[in-house]
């Protein structure tokens, strides 16, 4: 093999090493005989000129058809090898020879004849013992994630201290390194690790010093992609010939894969091989060189850094300035935030607290001067007091519920700038406490406090009570709790007890295990219908409030006063359901999706107007004639057709999917879903099939104030994502010619007041562990890929089931979407032409950037899903609204 670039001499053994004349013609090296002779092992020496004149030793250790580097040394002038001197490869001489070494090795092993040799006893034990029948990628890849779990996180101190701890004579054993490095549990991929550092270094020797362990550790504990994915592939590489052939390219897909959840890529591994190979091997050699696996993902890693830091550096002149390190003014500051952030809820809480306060107040001194608090004192002014924050906020706890008045509301008023009537559950909550406060004193201090007092008081100061408890004093105890305000009261402690804790979300969601003897009276139906004995304790509640012994004028009994109008509104509300979601709507198309996700569309409702962003209530008496469950709607308020996407999370879920999907039939080619049936063109044989629906709304969310906004920043986890798709579909809608910028607001009249379309942005972020979820709203994608021609919605799809972009675990599946997007356009996770990225999002660099685009606007973040993001999300909206001139308005809707 020629080697034009470095001058060598004739290669002699180390027996003749006395004789090694000095030879500056470049020659080729001789082939140093059959090494498959008797000795099975020899120790070649060789000497080179390099670029600065200098002589370097090279020692080559041979066994077989494998030839590695032994030992290094530089030679003095006189023709001496320096003992000990070693050229390190890190070293400027090292470098310059590093390469031509390889490819003097590389010659060596292909000018040695190949030829089997029967393993010996020795090496099948150890094949044996090592697992030798795993391939090679299925080691490096798993060996790997056990790197990246395992090292790295001791820092070098702790590795320096096991080392002394178990080193023989200043020596790291081969058997020990997994150990000291931190990578305990697997000796087989550790001893792997090792063979492949060694095998790179061209390392023999079955023992390590401190400075080669160093050396070692460094590479593993480097977290970087470049790193990390050459560590794969020289672990691949066995041969170091730096090839991988098509079946190794195809294993390292289908292993990729499997690491990262993805099945489709794994079922289509030999398309996606061959796309590989057309791209990287175009001379069909059959292989590919390693480091041509790098290139893709090193772009978008260059390209992401560098997008990132001018990000970082336009972000850090707008940043407001804060050199003030006081405690106390950065509590302040922290409080004024709070406020900034919280004002609705603080001045409603505020109201409701004080008009609480204020009626105790008002009715304790009105006992306090009545002649029934010389014999009961303050127990019967406290219970009084207790008793009218009762009534109050029995009659304030229907209205958070009462929700096509909270829709109207907010929908045709200006009055949700001030009233947080996102909120409406929270205070029915927080309400409901109150109620439980309520109780407990009013009950309390009657039951223990004012009766015995009465029963016990002297005959002159029950003087005063004749009128009020006959001119016979009450007997006994019993006497109060069989009267009609005992009674009724007991009645209704013990009917809201249960409510109560059936309402909770363990008891609610069925939380319970299977073992707890109180599962079967949990779930919802235990809480819708215990939930509904309040008209049995609003009718009680009357009935109590007019049985009074300490009020006889009528005027003077309160109770339905407070509750009246409440109770009035509510039972209208019913009513009005009652009849809205009387008639079925008509089923059109069904679809059942990967991730037991159900897509019901269905025929609007004459009249049924909406926003995007709000939710109906679907009732299937197939399933269950009582319950009804709240949705959000994915179809935009221009749509034809009204459309929900279902995930099965529950007992009544699960029924409906199935009694759905007995109707459908396996997807046509070029049909999404596991299951479809449509009978929007003409089928009506299937209708009988299909179970009727029933729906009640539209109702007011959180989301379906975007309109507000100059740009969006919609954020939805897994299912979560429905309502946002509503929006994105609504601001296509606009965009387009012959969109409704400035139209009348759905649901509105002609009359009704036009408001303009402010949205001119849209950022969709969409998160979902599994590849099969981008099949719910595939159309939508495509949609706005093709009709969104001035680019105002982005969409981002993320994957959190693979490694992220810069691991490289996941390189070849970066490739792959590079080369799928860049020949046919289209994503290899999604099936769309939006790009798909892997992980979740870094949510500050999302904020950064967004803040950096859109200078003095309002940016409306919209989340749904899991409560998980929330705190990280709305923090960084009070970050960024404060620290730059973009305001970030957060709401959300969990599930």
């Amino acid at each position: 093999m020629e080697m034009p670039d470095i001058e060598a001499g004739t290669v002699v053994t180390d027996s003749d090493s006395s004789r090694r004349p000095q030879d500056n013609t470049a020659t080729s090296i001789p082939n140093s005989g059959n090494l498959e002779g008797s000795s099975h092992r020899a120790t070649k020496t060789t000497r080179f000129k390099d670029e600065d004149d200098g002589v370097v030793e090279i020692t080559l250790d041979i066994q077989r058809d494998s030839v590695s580097i032994q030992d290094v040394r530089p030679v003095d002038d006189s023709g001496s090898a320096h003992s000990g001197a070693l050229v390190s490869p890190s070293s400027s001489r090292g470098g310059k020879l590093s390469s031509k070494l390889r490819q003097v090795t590389n010659g060596l092993k292909l000018t040695n004849p190949s030829k089997k040799v029967p393993p010996s006893p020795a090496a099948k034990t150890v094949r044996k013992r090592y697992d030798r029948s795993k391939s090679s990628a299925a080691v490096a890849l798993k060996g790997l994630q056990f790197v990246t779990a395992k090292v790295g996180n001791d820092g070098w101190t702790a590795v320096e201290k096991r080392f002394n701890h178990l080193q023989v004579d200043g020596m790291l054993l081969r058997s020990r390194f997994g150990k000291c490095i931190g990578m305990e549990g697997s000796d087989e991929f550790a001893m792997q690790m090792f063979d492949s550092l060694a095998r790179k270094r061209g390392m023999v020797k079955q023992v390590l010093t401190k400075e080669e362990l160093k050396d070692f550790w460094e590479q593993l504990s480097d977290q970087g992609f470049d790193n990390r994915l050459q560590t794969f592939f020289d672990m691949v590489d066995k041969n170091a010939d730096g090839r991988i052939t098509s079946e190794e390219v195809k294993e390292i897909i289908a292993l990729s894969a499997s690491a990262n959840k993805l099945s489709k890529i794994k079922e289509r591994a030999d398309e996606y091989t061959a796309l590989i190979m057309e791209e990287l091997d175009p001379n069909n050699l059959g292989y590919i060189e390693a480091l041509l696996l790098q290139s893709p993902s090193e772009a978008v890693a260059r390209s992401t850094t560098t997008h990132s830091s001018k990000l970082s550096k336009a972000l850090s002149m707008k940043l407001a300035p804060s050199n003030d390190t006081s405690p106390l003014r950065r509590h302040w500051q922290e409080f004024l935030y709070f406020v900034e952030e919280n004002w609705k809820r603080i001045w409603v809480m505020t109201l409701w607290i004080s008009i609480c306060i204020a009626l105790f107040i008002w009715k304790f001194i009105q006992y306090r001067n009545r002649a029934v608090f010389h014999i009961m004192g303050y127990c019967v002014a406290t219970a009084k007091g207790a008793a009218e924050t009762l009534k109050f906020n029995m009659a304030l706890v229907l209205l958070p519920v009462c929700r096509n008045t909270i829709t109207w509301i907010r929908s045709k008023t200006k009055i949700g700038a001030v009233v947080p009537f996102n909120d409406n559950i929270n205070f029915h909550k927080v309400i409901a406490a109150g109620v439980a406060v309520g109780v407990a004193l009013h009950a309390g201090a009657h039951l223990t406090c004012d009766f015995p007092l009465l029963l016990h008081a002297s005959d002159a100061k029950y003087e005063p009570m004749k009128p009020f408890f006959g001119d016979k004093r009450p007997p006994n105890y019993w006497w109060f709790v069989k009267g009609t305000a005992g009674w009724t009261g007991i009645v209704m402690v013990v009917l809201m007890s249960i409510a109560f804790v059936l309402a909770q979300p363990w008891f609610r969601r069925n939380k319970l295990k299977d073992t707890n003897p109180l599962k079967k009276m949990t779930g919802f139906n235990a809480f819708w219908f215990t939930h509904h004995l309040f008209a049995i304790v609003y009718a009680l509640l009357i009935v109590h409030g007019t049985s009074l012994y300490l009020t006889k004028e009528w005027y003077k009994k309160s109770t339905w006063m407070y509750i009246a109008y409440p109770v009035f509104l509510y039972s209208c509300e019913r009513i009005v359901r009652l009849f809205r979601s009387h008639d079925a709507v008509k089923i059109q198309k069904v679809a059942v999706y990967p991730g037991h996700v159900l897509a019901l569309y269905m025929s609007k409702p004459t009249g049924f107007r909406y926003r995007s962003g709000q939710y109906i209530f679907i009732n299937c008496r197939a399933v269950s004639p009582y319950e009804w469950h709240p949705f959000s709607i994915t179809s935009a308020p221009g749509d034809n057709y009204l459309s929900v996407h279902i995930r099965t999370r529950g007992d009544w879920t699960s029924r409906l999917r199935t009694v759905f999907s007995e109707a459908c039939r396996p997807p046509a080619e070029g049909e999404s879903g596991l299951l479809r049936a449509d009978l929007s063109r003409g089928i009506t044989d299937s209708n009988a099939r299909f179970p009727k629906l029933l729906i009640d709304g539209p109702y007011g969310a959180p989301a379906q104030d975007y309109r507000e906004y100059d740009v969006l920043l919609l954020i939805g986890l897994g299912i979560g994502a429905t309502p946002l798709i509503s929006i994105v579909k609504d601001v296509l809608n606009h965009i387009q010619p012959g969109g409704s910028v400035g139209g009348a607001e759905p649901g509105g009249t002609g009359k009704a007041k036009k408001r303009q379309f402010m949205t001119k942005r849209a950022y969709f972020y969409w998160v979902t562990r599994e590849e099969g979820s981008f099949e719910w709203f595939r159309g939508v994608m495509n949609e706005v890929a093709e009709k969104d021609k001035d680019q105002v919605i982005e969409l981002h799809n993320h994957c959190s089931s693979v490694y992220q972009e810069g691991d490289a675990r996941s390189a070849l599946i970066v490739m792959l979407q590079e080369l799928q997007h860049a020949k046919k356009g289209v994503d290899i996770l999604s099936g769309t032409s939006v790009k798909t990225h892997f992980a979740r999002p870094n949510w500050r660099s999302v904020f950064k950037r967004v803040a950096v685009n859109h200078e003095n606007q309002r940016v409306g973040v919209f989340y749904c899903g899991e409560p998980v993001l929330v705190p990280q999300l709305r923090q960084l909206s009070a970050d960024f609204t404060h620290k730059t001139n973009t305001k970030f308005e957060f709401h959300k809707e969990n599930f």
